[in-house]
C-alpha cells in the first residue's frame, strides 16, 4: 500500500497523463471521452468514482480555453481592432454557433445521465471508434473530387449551422467524438475541411462550458468537494489539457491545409480493433 504522500504524487502524475490525453484528443476527431474511458482501465486515481466522473468532463475546460486563447480576436465582437462590419460579422458568427448547440441542449441534457450509466463502456467505445473511422475514409473518398459549397464561415447559412448542430447529437454516444461527428456532418453538408474544423472548435465553447458546469453542479449537489488534494488534481488536469490542446489545435489546422481526415479514420479503426482484442482476449 502506498503512503499518503506517495498516493498524492501518483494522483498528480495520473492527472498529468489524463490531461495530456484530453488535450490531444479533444479536437482531433478521435474521441476524447473514448480515450479517457480506455485510459481509466490502466490509470486509476485513488479518488471516488464521483470525483473521477466529474474530472473526466471538467478537464475539458482546459482544452476549451485553448480555443478561446487562440481565437480570442476572431471571436471577440467588442475588439477595438475591428471595424463596424467586422464586429457585426462576429456577432453573426456567434449567433450561428449558439443556434448549432440548441439540439444538444434539448436532447443532450435529458439523456446525459442515461448515457453515462448505460453507454460508458469499452464495447460501445470500440464500436463507435471503428464505425466512424470507416465513415471518415468513405466520406473523404466520396468528396475527393467535389468542390465545397461553403469555403468560409461568413457564407455558412443558419440552416447549415443548425444541421451541423444536429450531427453533434451523435457525440452523445461515447467513442463517437464531438469534433469527429460535427466535422463529418459539416463536410457532408458541403463545407470545406477548414470551415468544418473551425466551426467545430467554436461549437465546443458553449457546449463544453455547459457540460462542465452541469457536471460541477451535480458533483457539489451530491456532497463533492474540491478542497485539498482533489482541487489540486483537477487544477493540474485542466492546466495540462490547456497546454497540450493549444499545441494540438495548431497541429490540426496546419495538417488539414494539405491533408484529409483519412489518417484519423485508420487510427480509429486500428484502435477500435485493439480495444476489442484487449477486452475479449486479455482482460
Amino acid at each position: 500500500m502506498p503512503t499518503r504522500k506517495e498516493s498524492i504524487v501518483l494522483d498528480i502524475f495520473k492527472a498529468v497523463i489524463l490531461g495530456i490525453v484530453e488535450g490531444i484528443t479533444e479536437f482531433l476527431p478521435i474521441s476524447s471521452t473514448g480515450h479517457l474511458v480506455l485510459v481509466d482501465e490502466f490509470i486509476k486515481m485513488q479518488q471516488s468514482t464521483q470525483f473521477t466522473d466529474m474530472f473526466n468532463v471538467v478537464i475539458q475546460l482546459g482544452a476549451i480555453m485553448a480555443v478561446v486563447v487562440l481565437y480570442f480576436h476572431k471571436l471577440n465582437p467588442l475588439s477595438p481592432r475591428k471595424n463596424t462590419t467586422e464586429k457585426r460579422d462576429t456577432w453573426v458568427l456567434w449567433s450561428k454557433v449558439l443556434l448549432a448547440v440548441i439540439p444538444s441542449v434539448i436532447v443532450g441534457l435529458p439523456l446525459n445521465d442515461w448515457m453515462d450509466e448505460h453507454l460508458m463502456n469499452w464495447a460501445v467505445v470500440s464500436a463507435t471508434l471503428i464505425i466512424y473511422g470507416i465513415l471518415f475514409i468513405v466520406i473523404e473518398n466520396h468528396n475527393k473530387q467535389l468542390t465545397p459549397r461553403f469555403a468560409n464561415l461568413q457564407t455558412l447559412p443558419y440552416t447549415t449551422a443548425l444541421f451541423i448542430g444536429c450531427f453533434q447529437l451523435l457525440s452523445l454516444i461515447p467513442g463517437t467524438s464531438r469534433s469527429g461527428a460535427t466535422i463529418l456532418g459539416a463536410i457532408l453538408i458541403g463545407t470545406s475541411r477548414y470551415v468544418a474544423t473551425e466551426f467545430s472548435f467554436f461549437m465546443a465553447i458553449p457546449t463544453m462550458f455547459g457540460a462542465s458546469l452541469l457536471k460541477l453542479v451535480k458533483y457539489f449537489a451530491h456532497g463533492g468537494s474540491l478542497a485539498g488534494l482533489q482541487g489540486a488534481v483537477l487544477a493540474v488536469g485542466v492546466i495540462v489539457s490547456f497546454v497540450v490542446a493549444y499545441l494540438s489545435i495548431r497541429f490540426l489546422l496546419d495538417y488539414i491545409k494539405k491533408n484529409d481526415f483519412k489518417a484519423f479514420g485508420w487510427y480509429r479503426i486500428v484502435l477500435g480493433v485493439l480495444v476489442i482484442g484487449y477486452f475479449t482476449l486479455i482482460h
